[in-house]
């Protein structure tokens, strides 16, 4: 399965995306750029300590260069043609795993042309990372688009240690087992020798997928692995985190905080701004958190004048049906919201379909009292600690759904239900009542955990747990 390399590195990843986006120029030069995602935050320290290797997609069609070196770390690319971005990424990934995983919130499609495209693209995944291997290697593999990378690996390079780290939830078995090729990615899993996830909660169904499909024996957070020699795997939960350090360093920024009390004084200086940051996603919960504050408008419980919310929400996956029909609910409904309670002077609902750079969106959670994370299901959802994080000032309320795997850590958020719309619109008058010692109180507790457990810690506490495998 190999292909032949002079080069040869001790650590590599292996991810959907690369570390890096080509940008071209209006005059038709190109450069490369750092991606924002904070996986290449997490990473890129421990890349350039190790000299380390990234496989992965330029994020274009039919885009093939050379690999190369940029910032440290050497980024190797894998092709992917039209067709493959329609079946294997915009098909299999997000429209067959995606819903499923995320608690069939929409209908998953099942097309075995998608499948077949899936499983073409993670050998080619595979047969990248095994080429540049150096002999004992570390490869980490990244999220749902590559399930299958583990086993390819192990079976073509059984010298190497494999991590691989699940970003979404796994689904309970019930669920996942509607899957007409379950058995398949189970076993592409299980090639790695840690399997990480977000919550205890998925490393838990995936053990329990594991005992269904396999029968093999499962204890805590190991898994037997019959064979020749026979292997143990690990699976269990490493939450994800964020750089809190960059983040509340920004906060600190002059600047940054003169562009907080502008937003604040361009949405009419209302005594509540709520705010709600989120891809344009259906898991997110964006619809009804539209709704309970319509309705509050409706009551009487709120007004324009006093509460307004800031909806950003960015652009995801437009080629795909689902997200389409999407957009079109939301735009509507914001605009029905708006139609009904806007003054002249007072809009209801600010909502922005685009993406800000980080500066932009730290100065809008310094403007935000009361934070909305309404998500239907979520791996972890990082904004909920990126605010956390801005709020040197221990100000601010966030309110966190129980399905967001953020819940687990960030305890003193107040946790709501985002199908039990009474229960939202309770909790939205309780965030905007709330005292300012109450505030402090819960703002503390949150930051402390989320400075305490950053991304540099969850990659390192990740990278022991490989290298104790290999013990």
């Amino acid at each position: 399965m190999s292909e032949s390399t002079d080069e040869s590195y001790d650590f590599i990843i292996v991810a959907n995306r690369l570390p890096v986006d080509r940008v071209v120029e209006p005059d038709g030069d190109a450069y490369w750029k750092v991606s924002p995602g904070g996986l290449v935050t997490a990473l890129e320290p421990m890349m350039q300590a190790s000299e380390g290797a990234w496989v992965g997609w330029a994020g274009q069609p039919e885009l093939e260069f050379d690999p190369f070196d940029h910032n440290g770390i050497h980024v190797v690319p894998v092709p992917l043609s039209a067709d493959e971005i329609e079946k294997y990424y915009e098909g299999f990934s997000n429209d067959t795993l995606w819903p499923l995983y995320h608690d069939v919130i929409a209908p998953p499609s099942y097309h075995r042309v998608w499948w077949d495209s899936y499983v073409a693209v993670n050998t080619r995944f595979a047969q990248k990372a095994a080429a540049i291997a150096a002999q004992g290697a570390t490869v980490w593999v990244q999220d749902y688009q590559l399930q299958l990378v583990p086993k390819l690996l192990r079976e073509a390079r059984p010298d190497l240690t494999i991590g691989f780290f699940n970003h979404i939830p796994f689904p309970p078995y019930g669920i996942f087992s509607q899957l007409p090729w379950r058995r398949q990615i189970v076993d592409g899993l299980l090639g790695a020798d840690v399997i990480g996830f977000q919550r205890t909660a998925d490393a838990s169904n995936f053990a329990r997928a594991v005992r269904r499909l396999r029968g093999y024996t499962t204890r805590g957070n190991t898994i037997w692995v019959p064979g020749e020699p026979s292997r143990k795997v690990t699976a269990k939960a490493f939450p994800i985190s964020i750089d809190a350090n960059a983040f509340e360093t920004l906060a600190r920024d002059p600047q940054v905080q003169e562009r907080a009390r502008q937003i604040r004084s361009d949405l009419g200086n209302p005594t509540t701004v709520m705010l709600g940051v989120d891809r344009l996603d259906y898991t997110k919960g964006i619809g009804h958190r539209l709704k309970a504050f319509g309705e509050l408008l409706s009551d009487g419980k709120i007004s324009v004048e006093d509460v307004v919310l800031v909806q950003v929400a960015s652009p995801s996956r437009e080629r795909v049906e689902t997200y389409r029909q999407l957009r079109d609910e939301i735009e509507l409904t914001v605009g029905r919201i708006n139609g009904d309670y806007g003054t002249i002077s007072h809009q209801a609902v600010n909502y922005l379909h685009h993406g800000f750079p980080r500066e932009e969106m730290v100065a809008l959670y310094l403007a935000a009292d009361v934070m909305l994370v309404t998500a239907l299901r979520d791996g972890m959802n990082l904004v909920a600690k990126e605010y956390a994080a801005v709020r040197f000032d221990e100000d601010g309320v966030l309110l966190l759904s129980e399905f967001a795997g953020a819940s687990d850590e960030l305890r003193t958020a107040v946790r709501i239900n985002p199908h039990d719309i009474d229960g939202l619109k309770e909790a939205i008058l309780g965030a905007i009542a709330m005292p300012k010692a109450e505030r402090r109180r819960r703002m503390r507790a949150m930051r402390k955990r989320v400075i305490e457990n950053d991304v540099a810690r969850w990659s390192s506490n990740f990278i022991t747990a490989l290298e104790a495998t290999r013990a």
